[in-house]
Formats: structure tokens, sequence, C-alpha cells
């Protein structure tokens, strides 16, 4: 296969251009909005949500994920009977990274308080975010093949949000379901009080 070369002129005059195969493409699943919200779920078969076999990874996007209360921290966990329960045998790990407004105080470490060792809780996805009017919390979770009845289910996390001290944090968290039932479901919400606002989408990704 030989190689060919455009030049600037060459490039804009072309008028097509071959396509890659086996690239995955992100296909939009569903949007939900937090409004004073205890929980926000995701579950197989309702409401437009599809978490099965038709995808064997799933991207969850949060963007102004704003916690009622002060200090409180964001968590997820997982169903194996679509919704019924929650809370999937899991083992995590957690690390972050941050950095206060006035520039005296920066830590990068691992945060034993936020993972899981083969327990059926909640892990923490961010540390003591901030409720204030303009603070929020941004980022993904990637979950690969749910669905799967031979693997067990592994998951990546990467959040930044303000912390409640006027800090940065940067946190990076990753684990598995320790199951090789399908995963259903997916449940997020704060460790106490409500998701006051914010967005998380579903995006399916060939």
């Amino acid at each position: 296969m030989s190689i060919v070369k455009l030049n600037n002129r060459g490039v804009r005059s072309a008028t097509t251009f071959g396509s890659i195969s086996g690239l995955g493409e992100m296909r939009f699943i569903k949007k939900q909005t937090a409004s004073s919200s205890a929980t926000i779920s995701f579950v197989d078969g309702t409401s437009d949500v599809v978490l099965d076999n038709t995808y064997k990874e799933y991207l969850f996007t949060f963007n102004n994920i704003h916690p009622s209360n002060d200090g409180k921290n964001f968590q997820f966990q997982g169903s194996t009977d679509t919704g019924s329960s929650y809370g999937v045998t899991m083992t995590s790990t957690a690390f972050e990274a941050f950095h206060n407004e006035g520039g005296s105080d920066t830590t990068l470490s691992y945060r034993t308080g936020a993972d899981i060792a083969q327990g059926t809780g909640y892990p923490n996805l961010t540390q003591e975010s901030s409720n204030d009017a303009d603070h929020g919390v941004g980022g993904y979770l990637h979950l690969f093949n749910p669905s799967s009845t031979t693997f067990v289910k592994h998951w990546i996390c990467r959040l930044t949000h303000t912390m409640n001290i006027n800090y940065a944090g940067d946190f990076y968290n990753a684990g598995y379901f320790n199951t090789t039932s399908a995963i259903d479901a997916i449940q997020f919400k704060f460790d106490a009080n409500n998701i006051d606002a914010g967005t998380i989408q579903l995006i399916g990704i060939t």
C-alpha cells in the first residue's frame, strides 16, 4: 500500500476522502437534568435508556453537577436487577490532585477513604464538593461491556470539581463491578442531601 502525500492545495481541491473502518462512534442515548434530585438513575429499557449489549462501551458525562449542601461527595453504583436495588460488589481505587486559590497548598495523594475493597457501597467520585452558586462538578465515567455474563465490569472516572475550601480538585477513580451478571442500571447521587442542579448524559460508543 502506497502513502499519498497531499500539499495544502491538494487538500483544498479534494472533494472526497476515504473512510477508516473500525473506529468507534459516539451515539447520544439519554440526557437527564437534576432539580433537587435525590438520585439520577439510568435504567435499561426505561425512558429510552439503552444499557445493554447494543454497545460494548458507555460514557456518562457530567456538566455542572451542583450539590444542595456544602462539602458533599459525588457517588455512583450499579444494579443487576434493572434498578430494583443498587449495591453490586466492587473493588476500586482513587487518587486526587488539588491546589488552593491562594497558591500555597498543592497535593497529589491516594484517597483511602474513597476506595472500596469488595464492598457494596457507593465509592466517592469527588471529595467535599462545594455548593457555592458558581461551583460544580464536571467530567466523565466510562463503563466497559456492562452486559457481559463472562467478565467483571470495568469502569474509569475522572472528575474536576471545586472543593468546599476553594480548592481545585482533579479526582481519578477506577475499578470493577465484581460480578458476571449484566449491569443494567447505574445510579448517581451525593453521599447526603440532593443534586441541586446539573446534567448527566449517557452516550453509547460503537
